[in-house]
């Protein structure tokens, strides 16, 4: 196939280009549907008037409804999307990102969707429908899965979709709360994956810090070891990889920890470890739900985080080697790679 491609870019590169954009076209149709042609413009960063051209040459083939509402994609359209999607991948270099950041990050796998999620959320609910796809692959009876809050894990949360015909999984807040807003916490994405799923769901009830004295007092709560056995016993973790400073200024961070973060360049946080460069600890939050030492005994540990800002604390995190995939994006990867 790869050789094909390159005769292909150097014979007819005009026509890998409009696959490109065709493929780009059908993308966005099938994301935001119902859609409208200056809302697809914006999405492709195509003109209006090339969009109308390429819109009525998808509807001429059946790919594509346009109705009052806007654009919807066909059961066609979704079959070429999917039957396209390797090999968009090749075209676009993204199997080569994909090889280099593995050795780069010393990671088993590693999936790229093509865009920047800093610039377009559309990049990160792809991502979240690649998290979905390899849970489905590797899902078997009576599975605990584990998931950390954050935007991210929304929009794998939103992808989600049932993973296999029994229900006998259960999904479970990786850790307690951190202040995010409520869609964006543990226990609200935990309760739409399952619902979506048609599986099972157990909450965590704890705020995230803890002061001691509430992290002694919760620790005997005979509710709260039930479920904190069970996550520590997840077959599956889901988590995103935070920047430390922002982190911190979501937790409200106390001045002190402030300045130790910063002085001792902190660049990544998950799990509630900070962790700088070279993949230090340099702060760890008290916390109630998955340790990092924790990850060593589950089955599969899927990062997922993109955007060109994430790079640096993508890299921070991996020096610790804790997650066997990695769902990132194209901007991510190629930033990861310059540096």
């Amino acid at each position: 196939m790869g050789t094909l491609t390159d005769l292909q870019k150097k014979l007819v590169p005009d026509l890998l280009e409009v696959m490109q954009q065709r493929y780009s076209i059908l993308q966005s149709i099938n994301l935001f549907e119902p859609i409208g042609r200056r809302g697809l413009a914006e999405n492709t960063n195509l003109t209006e008037r090339h969009v109308r051209g390429e819109v009525e040459f998808l509807q001429k083939q059946e790919l594509i409804q346009v109705t009052s509402k806007g654009m919807f994609i066909t059961k066609e359209g979704k079959l070429i999307l999917d039957q396209l999607a390797k090999f968009m991948g090749e075209l676009m270099g993204l199997n080569v990102l994909e090889e280099q950041l593995k050795g780069k990050l010393h990671v088993k796998k590693v999936l790229i969707i093509p865009g920047n999620s800093d610039e377009n959320d559309w990049v990160k609910r792809e991502m979240g429908k690649a998290c979905v796809t390899f849970l489905q692959s590797i899902m078997k009876e009576k599975m605990i899965i584990a998931v950390t809050g954050g935007t991210t894990m929304a929009a794998v949360a939103n992808a989600m979709t049932p993973l296999n015909k029994s229900k006998d999984y259960l999904f479970l807040p990786a850790r307690g709360a951190i202040g995010e807003k409520a869609e964006n916490q543990s226990n609200r994405i935990v309760t739409e994956m399952a619902e979506r799923a048609n599986g099972e769901y157990r909450l965590l009830y704890v705020p995230d810090p803890l002061s001691e004295t509430a992290y002694q007092t919760l620790l005997t709560e005979p509710s709260i070891q039930d479920v904190l056995q069970q996550i520590k016993s997840a077959d599956v973790v889901i988590h995103g990889i935070g920047d430390a400073i922002t982190m911190a200024n979501r937790r409200k961070t106390s001045e002190e920890i402030m300045t130790k973060l910063q002085s001792n360049s902190a660049v990544s946080e998950a799990f509630g470890y900070y962790f700088d460069e070279f993949g230090n600890i340099i702060h760890k939050v008290r916390t109630l739900g998955i340790q990092l030492e924790d990850l060593n005994s589950m089955d599969h540990v899927l990062a997922v985080a993109g955007g060109k800002s994430k790079a640096k604390a993508i890299v921070s995190y991996f020096k610790q080697g804790k997650s066997d995939l990695l769902i990132t994006d194209e901007a991510a990867a190629k930033q990861i790679l310059r540096g």
